[in-house]
């Protein structure tokens, strides 16, 4: 007989009107909260004033919200053929977190050029934030049986036997989001109790990109373990944005480093007047 962790939890909670309350949808909610505080938070150690918060959290939710729209509507184009009025109907089908999570990074631009501080400051606070937050949210998912792992005999398996879940019932499958899950909480557990201090020696926005990079190589092979299709090159839309990611990391974080550099040493540069 085949072990598994059999999950036997309703997805939805309860209606209010024509409102469904799924998991999902509360620790979403969570989700965004606990990386509200914890972002916050560290703009404060990092001597931000932080007073119209509420203005920068609404900018990077509500931008979050459509980027993952948009992203899903793209991957899955071919649902809504014919139905383009669907598309605002966020009720049905789903959203991307990928597209979440860029949509939240455009509204921390925003909020730091009205705010009038630094962007990668912001950036450094929203790499642990968005740890944390996707974390939490991933709980929901985990409830919820949302985005399928493929088949395996490991004992960690999970199967989904509610009437209601959204999940594959009868199937024994890899728990991806809880692996997910793993990765984020233990890239807060290794960088975040050392990050004001590394974050002292680095220039601005290094370590946000650390988190955002590392959790994209993270993310991209995890992804293997879904049933999500490819969408070019045998690749799958998280993998290509997970790539994305990466690569951004990789490519700015040197950039970032010569600039410091470059700055401090530019005084000691200067040609000295005679006398």
């Amino acid at each position: 007989m085949l072990l598994a962790i059999v999950i036997d939890l309703e997805p939805n909670l309860f209606k209010i009107g024509p409102l469904l309350i799924t998991w999902h949808g509360v620790f979403s909610v969570l989700g965004i909260l606990a990386a509200a505080r914890l972002g916050l938070w560290l703009l404060e150690k990092d001597k931000i004033d932080v007073s119209n918060g509420a203005d920068g959290v609404t900018w990077m939710v509500v931008l979050g919200l459509v980027g993952a729209r948009v992203l899903y509507v793209w991957e899955n184009f071919k649902f809504f053929s014919g139905q383009l009025i669907h598309v605002f109907y966020i009720t049905e089908g789903g959203i991307s977190q990928w597209g979440g999570l860029f949509g939240a990074i455009l509204g921390a631009y925003i909020w730091a050029r009205r705010a009038k501080f630094s962007f990668w400051k912001a950036i450094d606070a929203g790499g642990p934030a968005a740890m944390i937050g996707l974390a939490v949210g991933r709980i929901g998912d985990v409830i919820n049986g949302e985005h399928h792992g493929t088949p395996t005999n490991l004992p960690w398996g999970v199967e989904y036997v509610n009437p209601d879940t959204l999940g594959q019932p009868g199937v024994v499958v890899h728990p991806e989001v809880a692996y997910e899950m793993i990765l984020m909480l233990g890239l807060l557990a290794v960088l975040l109790p050392f990050h004001q201090r590394l974050k002292a020696k680095l220039p601005n926005g290094v370590m946000g990109l650390v988190y955002l990079g590392l959790y994209g190589l993270g993310r991209f092979w995890l992804s293997y373990f879904r049933t999500d299709p490819a969408i070019i090159f045998g690749l799958r839309q998280a993998q290509l944005a997970s790539l994305l990611m990466f690569v951004v990391a990789v490519v700015v974080i040197p950039i970032l480093i010569r600039r410091s550099r470059a700055g401090r040493e530019a005084p000691d540069a200067e040609p000295v007047g005679r006398a």
